[in-house]
């Protein structure tokens, strides 16, 4: 399944994944955006909503932008 993912980096106050009326996830994580920590932040929170071990997630889009795409298996 492949999903679009919006990731808000540095978010002070939560670590949420939350569901937009457009399909899209948006994904807020306290990492910042730097060496891939954020990304490696969403994988975590999305293998978490989807109740999947975090091996199961892949980012197949979007590595250094804030709109990606995620492969979860």
């Amino acid at each position: 399944m492949k999903i679009s993912v919006h990731i808000k980096p540095n978010s002070h106050h939560r670590e949420e994944v939350v569901k937009n009326d457009d399909d899209v996830l948006t994904v807020y994580v306290k990492a910042p955006a730097i060496e891939g920590r954020a990304n490696a932040a969403a994988i975590k929170l999305l293998a978490k909503y989807f109740k999947v071990a975090p091996s199961k997630v892949k980012l197949t889009r979007g590595a250094t932008s804030k709109y990606k795409t995620f492969e979860i298996d």
